[in-house]
């Protein structure tokens, strides 16, 4: 199984239990906070590879969230 096929199923997993609230799920201030000083560092050329590999980890939890937010809408749309 692929990682986004398996990523998939999770999300559909997740979005079946309560997709209004899937919806609106919204990262914290200083989340959002974080990712633009991680970006900047990285336009910069001015990031650690530690900060790298985190800036990768949220990208990769962000394009995840926004999947199952998409499999809500469907959900929802489709009664």
């Amino acid at each position: 199984m692929t990682l986004v096929k398996l990523f998939g199923n999770i999300a559909d997993t997740f979005a079946q239990m309560d997709p209004e609230k899937v919806i609106s799920m919204k990262a914290s201030e200083e989340m959002s906070n974080r990712v633009a000083e991680l970006v900047s560092k990285k336009k910069e050329g001015k990031i650690s590879e530690e900060e790298s590999s985190e800036l990768e980890r949220i990208l990769s939890l962000d394009l995840f969230i926004g999947l199952t937010k998409a499999r809500a809408h469907q959900i929802l749309a489709n009664g």
